[in-house]
Formats: structure tokens, sequence, C-alpha cells
């Protein structure tokens, strides 16, 4: 019974749209920057992102990478459309699920492009506009949705981390009020970031709570000023910084001097983030599955 009650629930979320939800276009360039790409992920119901844009990742890690994704995560990650859809209204949904045998299910996605890179002198600007997951204590312990970006030499090689770069725009773990952001670079363990934790701040989200509400989280690679400088916002209230002089010349000529960055997002169950703030494994029993992340869109722009 428990079984049919859970496919007659996936049914229903395919057919409808999921709403309350405002739906915002991506904003229009800020005076001296240039829209270099994005998605606003419209689209009608039930149906995939753009595979222009967007790449599916699935199973548990990158084929010869390391298992469970390198971060000891738990879900399968498929394309099924009960873990990634477009909704109608404008957002993209990545929904994890927990299967009558108890296997976690979840959704992953990356730029087909990856070559996102600040210009000699300019500004990067990576920005989303994402509502996460909308459930707080016991039952969010294991969620782990994020907005991510990772050094383009990474695909194909997937053992030259962290020194390629790795910049955590929005992470968010068991529905806590905060945003993380954080920079991974150099060599784990240890190193100028200090892996395998990163160089990382934390803040609660302005005006309402983070899980459940819609928030922009922009990341900002800035090579106009000297030390150059990697700045983290959210809602345009920047609340972490990491400048160049921060580390020596080797580990962030490794991370800023490839061709450049793909951007991710996908929702976790479990892992050494989770698990690590709980203070005990993640998913647990009481955890609540089908919890969506909602992106509004995705941009980056550039200023020279």
């Amino acid at each position: 019974m428990a079984r049919k009650l859970r496919y007659a629930l996936w049914a229903l979320l395919l057919v409808l749209p999921l709403s309350g939800v405002a739906q915002a276009a991506v904003p229009p360039a800020p005076p001296g920057w240039s829209l270099a790409w994005s998605d606003d992920f419209t689209g009608a119901n039930n149906t995939p992102p753009n595979s222009n844009n967007w790449i599916v990742d699935t199973g548990h890690g990158y084929p010869g990478g390391p298992g469970n994704w390198g971060t000891g995560e738990i879900q399968r990650y498929t394309n099924d459309r009960a873990n990634l859809r477009l909704d109608g209204t404008g957002n993209l949904r990545i929904i994890p699920w927990r299967a009558a045998n108890g296997e976690w299910t979840s959704a992953r996605i990356e730029t087909r492009r990856a070559d996102f890179k600040a210009p000699a002198g300019g500004i990067l600007r990576i920005e989303g506009r994402i509502q996460m997951p909308n459930i707080t204590g016991t039952g969010a312990l294991g969620y782990w949705p994020a907005f991510w970006a990772l050094g383009a030499p990474y695909r194909g090689n997937y053992w030259n981390w962290p020194s390629i770069g790795e910049f955590d725009i929005m992470e968010n773990v068991n529905g806590i009020n905060s945003v993380w952001g954080v920079l991974h670079c150099g060599v784990n363990p240890g190193g100028p970031c200090n892996e395998t934790n990163g160089l990382g701040a934390s803040r609660a989200c302005p005006g309402s709570q983070c899980p459940g509400n819609f928030h922009t989280y922009r990341f900002e690679w800035d090579r106009s000023v000297s030390p150059n400088q990697l700045r983290w916002y959210v809602d345009g209230q920047q609340y972490h910084t990491v400048r160049q002089n921060q580390m020596d010349a080797t580990s962030w000529n490794n991370m800023t001097s490839h061709q450049g960055y793909f951007i991710l997002l996908n929702v976790a169950m479990g892992g050494a983030f989770p698990n690590g703030v709980a203070g005990r494994g993640t998913p647990v029993p009481e955890t609540t599955p089908g919890r969506s992340m909602a992106v509004d869109y995705v941009a980056v722009w550039t200023r020279p």
C-alpha cells in the first residue's frame, strides 16, 4: 500500500505544477555588465531542462571517479521526471525521493559550457535565484542542496580536486536557516584552503528564512582589484571574501589560470557535510522525502 501511495503521489506531482512560487525573469544586466549565459527554466510542466544548456549526471559518481561523488552522499542521481523537471511556472525542480526499499534518488545537472571565467582586469558574476527545500528540523536531516562551480580540468580527470578549484555559491544542510559560501583549492587534506572543509562562511538569509523561500545567491571573481578577490553574496549582501594574497601563488594560479568553470545544481542526501553538522549519520528514518529545490534562473555576467 505504501508503495502504491508513493507512486500515486509521483504521478500527481508530474501532472500538476507546484504552485505558490513567484516567477522572475533573468534580471537585466547591471550598467557596465554583459550577459554571458543564462537559463530561466521556461518550459512546459514535466519536461526536462534544456539539453543544449545542461548535462544530467546519473548514478553514484563519474565513471572512473571517486564513489559517492567524493563526498559520501548516498543518493543515486537519475534523469527521471520524478527527480528532475521543469514545473511549468518558470522553475527547475530537483526532488529527492526515498523508495520502498530505502534507496534515495535525486538529481544533479551541470552546464555544458565550462569556460566561465573572469576576463583579464574584469569581473565574473554567477547568480541564481533559488528556493531551498521547504523543510526544517528532524525531517530535514540529510538534505544538502547546492549551487556551485567546478574547474573545467576536473572533467575527464576526476582526481585533480581541489587544485582545480571549487566555488560553492550556495550550500545548505539539514534545513538550517543558513547559507554557506565556500572555496575549495590547493591540496587535500590541509593546504591553503584547509581541506576538506574549505575556506567558508555562513549567515542567515535576510528577510525570511533560507529553507522554503526564494533568495538570490551570487558569486563574484574580481580581477579588477589587487589582490584579486572572490566574493559571496545573498540577496545582494556580501558575507564572505577570499583574497589572492591569502594563499601561495601556485595554488591561486592552479584554480584561476585554466579555461574556466562549469556550474552545477543538485540536491544530495547525506554525506560528510550534513553528517558533520548533525553529529551523526544522515539521512535518518524520520527524514521526509519529496521536498524540492526550485531554481528560478541561473545567469552569468561579465564586466570588462
